[in-house]
């Protein structure tokens, strides 16, 4: 990293925020389609649980290698390469004869982002210093919250307007055009500088999983990626079938939480944490306080499982989802800041599989909690107790966020 900041590193923020946009409208699309999907491929609602969790399974296998991919071949190669495979997944579900082609579909779009927020989180710790990281941070993973709030309406209204598989070809050509923009625009800070010569590997995968800190890490990223695809991929849904709205008021619902979310991802989790940090607070006591308070909020979505109207269902999972939302940039923040030279890539990737972990078990579990309960209750008083598992581990395990061997 060099000594002044480089001026450049906002730009290179928002592409990337651009992108999380772009893949998470990816992910999203899905979520709106359950009754035009259901319909014209014969699932039940278990059967589209594991539909929505295939993205997931392909996703979180690729995890490790992507990190390791990361650190060997650098942002750029690795994030071109990977760009163009999810476009061309995207593209595939829009084409899909059948359940099978649409899940062979999702599969492949997992494998393609599975590089976006390791190589994000190694991206900004090259671009940026140590202080603005809260905030650049915080730019791509709002994005993440912003692509729900914006993306559920707009392709709710595509989809009812011109068809499921306009919503899927619409992503698909949204996607090729961030990986030309990604091709023409992203450059390392220095591109003299080889990442394999420079990053040092010093620890291997077996060794960073063998580290406190780093399983405290990774538990605490599978209670909040839970919370977070439970809602990513039923909010829609639970909506319509709790509450009995239709598809566009599910939707419209639908956007509030994550438009909280956004703001409390950019002003908590991201300018906040920053601003205290240059005024000289302590730097890891700043980031565990937000990232244990804010999933201690999120621990109160077990209280939308007894709302009997929407807006008292949207008022609480707003208050879960704003929680969660001002802890995840924290939460991505800390594979830069506790890994060890040449690390970033392989740490990410070993807390963003364990994330995925869940990110699978989320829409699979919850369809059957659903199916058997004809209720969300016991869905969302699980995801409160793996919260509160998470913020166990946070604190105990993860504990002061410096990098590994620091303290020794």
């Amino acid at each position: 990293m060099p000594n002044r900041p480089h001026p450049r590193r906002w730009s290179i923020a928002i592409l990337l925020g651009v992108g999380v946009l772009v893949n998470y409208f990816d992910r999203v699309n899905l979520s709106v389609s359950y009754d035009v999907l259901t319909k014209e491929f014969g699932l039940s609602t278990i059967a589209f649980g594991y539909l929505l969790s295939a993205y997931s399974w392909s996703y979180a296998l690729c995890q490790i290698p992507a990190g390791a991919l990361l650190d060997r071949f650098g942002v750029k190669i690795v994030g071109r390469c990977s760009t163009l495979i999810w476009s061309l997944a995207s593209v595939a579900s829009a084409v899909s004869v059948g359940a099978r082609a649409f899940f062979g579909s999702r599969l492949l779009l997992g494998v393609g982002e599975a590089p976006t927020f390791p190589g994000n989180a190694k991206a900004i710790g090259k671009w940026f210093p140590e202080n603005e990281r809260g905030l650049a941070t915080a730019t791509f993973d709002a994005a993440a919250k912003f692509a729900s709030a914006i993306g559920v309406p707009v392709m709710g209204l595509l989809l009812v307007h011109a068809g499921w598989r306009w919503t899927f070809a619409a992503t698909g050509m949204a996607s090729f055009a961030y990986f030309l923009a990604f091709t023409a625009i992203y450059r390392d800070p220095d591109e003299e500088e080889l990442p394999a010569a420079v990053e040092v590997q010093q620890a291997s995968i077996a060794e960073l999983l063998g580290e406190r800190k780093v399983v405290g890490l990774a538990i605490g990223s599978a209670a909040y990626n839970y919370c977070f695809y439970l809602l990513l991929t039923w909010l829609p849904a639970y909506l319509a079938l709790t509450l009995h709205l239709n598809l566009l008021q599910s939707v419209w619902y639908t956007s509030i939480p994550w438009l909280v979310a956004t703001v409390t991802d950019l002003v908590v989790g991201g300018w906040m944490v920053d601003a205290l940090i240059r005024r000289g607070f302590d730097a890891s006591r700043v980031r565990q306080s937000v990232l244990i308070g804010g999933t201690l909020l999120g621990v109160l979505i077990f209280a939308a499982g007894t709302a009997t109207t929407p807006w008292a269902a949207v008022f609480w999972i707003s208050v879960s989802l704003g929680g969660l939302a001002a802890a995840a940039p924290v939460g991505w923040s800390v594979p830069g800041l506790i890994a060890p030279p040449g690390g970033v890539g392989r740490v990410g990737g070993i807390m963003n599989f364990f994330s995925q972990v869940a990110a699978i078990s989320a829409p699979i579990v919850t369809g059957y909690a659903v199916s058997r309960t004809h209720s969300f209750k016991a869905a969302f008083w699980l995801a409160a107790g793996l919260l509160a598992i998470g913020i166990a581990a946070y604190g105990i395990l993860l504990g002061r966020i410096e990098r590994i061997g620091a303290a020794e």
